[in-house]
């Protein structure tokens, strides 16, 4: 399993090895030793999520209050999709910075995103499938979302695809007016949440 830190801290990057055969494929997206190595505790999951979506389908930008906060570990088993994480902690140094990765089925790479960092993902394909573990179940009241084609954040959504949202997502505020309505997590509290996870 190759590891790398993305451009936003406490998100990463995972590639598997896969082994093709005659009979078709084995890969292990999720391996826990590669996850601890890299964030210094195991996941706890409490939630698998499994998504389908069309072409052009962009789910996110989403987030949850921190703590306890979201941890999301997600590959794609079929199609493909550009997979994006945001800085949304107030008094993060990348505050406002975000990275991109593709995520397919040919790659099986996943991405680790940490509580009270921002989630969203574009389907490039039809009938694309996106695969979540889950740290906390959900939680309607303490889950946010920013619109994902807000202009200050210049998400990286491709030119040749016609978006399309959920209302909840397209009546989302822009990362601007979330942090005015104090809707954001806060650095410092995702910071002692991550040392507790650590510590046991």
């Amino acid at each position: 399993m190759e590891v790398r830190q993305l451009a936003v801290p406490d998100a990463y990057e995972f590639t598997p090895r896969s082994f093709p055969d005659h009979r078709g494929l084995f890969v292990a997206p999720f391996q826990e030793a590669a996850l601890v190595e890299a964030i210094g505790h195991p996941l706890h999951v409490a939630q698998t999520n499994h998504s389908v979506s069309r072409r052009g389908t962009i789910r996110g930008v989403h987030f949850a209050d921190t703590p306890p906060g979201q941890a999301k570990y997600v590959y794609c088993p079929r199609g493909a999709l550009l997979d994006v994480v945001v800085d949304l902690r107030v008094g993060s140094p990348t505050f406002g910075t975000w990275d991109a990765v593709r995520l397919d089925s040919v790659d099986y790479r996943a991405v680790y995103i940490a509580e009270g960092l921002g989630h969203a993902f574009v389907a490039l394909e039809d009938d694309t499938v996106m695969a979540y573990l889950c740290s906390t179940g959900y939680n309607p009241s303490g889950e946010h979302g920013i619109t994902p084609l807000d202009p200050e954040l210049g998400l990286p959504w491709p030119s040749d695809l016609t978006p399309i949202l959920s209302e909840k997502d397209e009546a989302a505020p822009a990362l601007a007016e979330a942090a005015a309505a104090g809707l954001l997590p806060v650095y410092a509290d995702c910071v002692a949440h991550y040392e507790k996870l650590r510590a046991g």
